[in-house]
């Protein structure tokens, strides 16, 4: 059965990008309420024993949007820190940056592309950072609970543009929230998730 995430922060941790009310809405509600359903759902099935990354790939219906949406937020609440705990000196030299200077052409034209595909996603959902098989980096918008493993993708990167997400920061303005959520992105934790294996 599945348990909420540890944050690895403080539920205030993130203000101003995102207040500890929404972390308090969106994780410790939202959140909890996906993993509650999923263990509703998935009890007395093949899918107790599966790894999260199975249940998505195999799932349909219910099941593979609760277990979706698990995966995904686990994803994105663990990717961020505190501005003041982010090592931004290091950054050239991550092997996510050099990626993303080889199939972008640079980082401004990267996070244009990520917030342009994170504003036109109609509806809810996800606007992601993945790797290919080969390595090569895209990025993908995906409805609802999609997650890119779907896809034979690795996931490296999200921003979360369902309402709740931003609602009671940025109101309806999801492009003013996907522009601040770079402030807070740990990109050792999206360089962990490139190189390994």
């Amino acid at each position: 059965m599945f348990s909420l995430i540890s944050l690895p922060y403080a539920p205030n941790a993130l203000e101003p990008v995102i207040s500890q009310e929404t972390i308090e809405f969106h994780y410790g509600k939202h959140l909890q309420t996906y993993v509650d359903n999923l263990n509703k759902l998935i009890a007395g099935t093949e899918y107790e024993s599966m790894p999260l990354e199975e249940i998505v790939c195999k799932a349909q219906g219910g099941i593979f949007n609760n277990a979706g949406q698990i995966l995904n937020h686990n994803l994105y609440f663990t990717q961020f820190a505190p501005v003041n705990e982010l090592a931004n000196e290091r950054m050239s030299e991550l092997e996510i940056m050099k990626a993303i200077e080889r199939d972008f052409g640079s980082f401004d034209a990267f996070k244009a592309e990520f917030e342009q595909k994170g504003v036109t996603l109609f509806g809810s959902g996800w606007v992601w950072l993945s790797a290919d098989k080969g390595g090569r980096l895209v990025i993908t918008q995906e409805t609802n609970a999609n997650n890119p493993i779907t896809k034979g993708l690795k996931p490296l990167l999200t921003m979360d543009v369902w309402e709740h997400a931003y609602y009671i920061d940025y109101r309806n303005r999801r492009a003013a929230h996907l522009q601040a959520l770079w402030q807070i992105i740990n990109w050792e934790v999206i360089n962990q998730r490139l190189i390994n294996k």
